[in-house]
């Protein structure tokens, strides 16, 4: 099994420190290298010449038979049996060896039959001139990494930060806000060069800029367009009125309340499009909201105005209460989503429609076909259906972006059984001193137990 690597370990700055580790460490291993054979050639060489210079001058003193010099000797103890052997052979040779604990070079040539000449002459200077060598690269090139890492972590860093206020602005004009701009300081001075963090910095900005002016002109067009209509549909909804009765005048006024609503549809897109819609908040039952929308889509008398109607009857609506729940919300607002849910679950899923209310959270299932993948995927879009559906898309549309304004968290998802379930996550602020009421109620029909209000 492969095992995941973390996620810091993806980050540009690890990337770029690992990078200039390396590269430093080959560079300072090389140098090292180079340096360290080179001085200890010299080294080695020096303390050679020295040790041949001498058994040269123990050599002529040998043969005259004069007294041996310093550190000469014939067939010493300690002289290496490899450079021993050599001299025997009648040549002459060098070696570095550890002698009485102390490291020595050894020169050694023939002397007469089978002995060998030999000198030997303190190492220990030339050892520690190269011990200290190798200690001062080491340290050197632990300090040239060191301060490589920090320059280059404070450029990496720097250059960091600006891709990352890039990437926030970007994930926030894909949220929506289509204002937000990088705004990179460097970008303001055209005769400074810019490196490719600016050049995405413009790039970003330019495209924003473009896709805010496009989304503008389609919400003033879309706006216009809706409210031009509103006069003809008015007049012609009158004349509609005036027709005599019959199959004909039905399909008219039925068409022609189709338009209005769509033209209402429409308008309210265009307002909330413009994000400037303003609450109108109060303390409300979220068990009482519910019964109110599950009656006024069975189009029973005192149905609250503004909710929206439903398909059919409320027999096949259910409302189940766990907990209800006081929330300060916007009840016009409310019931404008839960009507919208409502009414796309009786349209197009199968009953029967189940409305739950759990504290703050209230779920609209229904045991239909469930919702398509790009819904689920990526929210409703305006004007797209699939698999043959009646519509435009602009009830769940609606329902998004009024629970949008309300502070509200809206998904949608399939039930692993069957069915679309909605649901919407409210804000939960009781007011002080006041509790809802809790347990659990279940009711049929049009959804109001018998007595309710």
């Amino acid at each position: 099994m492969r095992l995941a690597r973390p996620r810091w370990s993806g980050t540009l700055a690890v990337k770029a420190a690992v990078f200039i580790t390396v590269m430093c460490c080959a560079l300072a291993a090389l140098l090292g290298v180079l340096v360290h054979v080179s001085v200890t050639h010299q080294t080695v060489g020096e303390a050679r010449d020295l040790a041949l210079s001498r058994l040269e001058d123990a050599t002529r003193a040998f043969e005259a038979g004069d007294t041996l010099g310093f550190g000469a000797e014939v067939d010493p103890p300690g002289l290496p049996a490899a450079l021993h052997r050599l001299a025997v052979a009648g040549e002459r040779g060098t070696m570095v060896a550890e002698h009485r604990g102390r490291p020595t070079m050894w020169a050694a040539g023939p002397a007469d039959g089978e002995r060998a000449l030999a000198v030997a002459v303190d190492y220990r200077q030339s050892a520690r001139t190269i011990e200290a060598l190798d200690n001062a690269i080491l340290w050197s090139s632990v300090l040239a990494i060191g301060a490589t890492l920090l320059v280059g972590a404070f450029a990496v860093t720097r250059v960091t930060r600006r891709l990352h206020a890039t990437a926030r602005v970007a994930r926030r004009i894909s949220a929506g806000d289509l204002d937000a701009r990088v705004d990179d300081p460097r970008t303001k001075d055209p005769t400074r060069p810019q490196d490719e963090v600016a050049v995405v910095a413009v790039a970003l900005d330019s495209m924003a800029s473009s896709l805010q002016g496009k989304l503008l002109s389609e919400q003033r067009f879309t706006a216009d367009v809706a409210h031009e209509l509103r006069t003809p549909l008015t007049g012609l909804h009158a004349a509609a009125e005036l027709l005599p009765p019959g199959r004909p005048t039905e399909l008219v006024r039925d068409r022609v309340a189709a338009l209005r609503t769509l033209t209402e549809d429409l308008l309210e897109i265009s307002r909330l499009d413009t994000g400037r819609e303003r609450l109108e908040l109060d303390t409300e039952s979220l068990e009482a909201v519910v019964r109110r929308v599950v009656r006024a889509a069975a189009g029973s008398p005192g149905a609250t105005p503004g909710a929206t109607p439903g398909i059919g009857t409320g027999a096949d609506t259910e409302v189940r209460v766990v907990r209800d729940a006081l929330v300060e919300t916007d009840r016009r607002r409310l019931e404008r989503v839960l009507g919208n849910l409502v009414a796309n679950a009786r349209l197009h899923g199968r009953a029967p429609v189940v409305l739950t209310v759990n504290g703050p959270v209230v779920t609209v299932r229904d045991h239909g076909d469930g919702y398509p993948e790009y819904l689920t995927a990526h929210g409703p879009q305006r004007f797209r259906t699939e698999g043959g559906a009646k519509g435009h898309g602009l009830g769940l549309t609606i329902a998004a972006g009024q629970a949008e304004v309300l502070g509200a968290r809206l998904t949608f998802a399939n039930a692993s059984d069957g069915g679309a379930v909605a649901t919407l996550t409210l804000p939960h602020t009781p007011p002080a001193g006041v509790s809802p009421r809790a347990g659990t109620t279940s009711s049929t029909g049009d959804g109001l137990p018998d007595g309710a209000a």
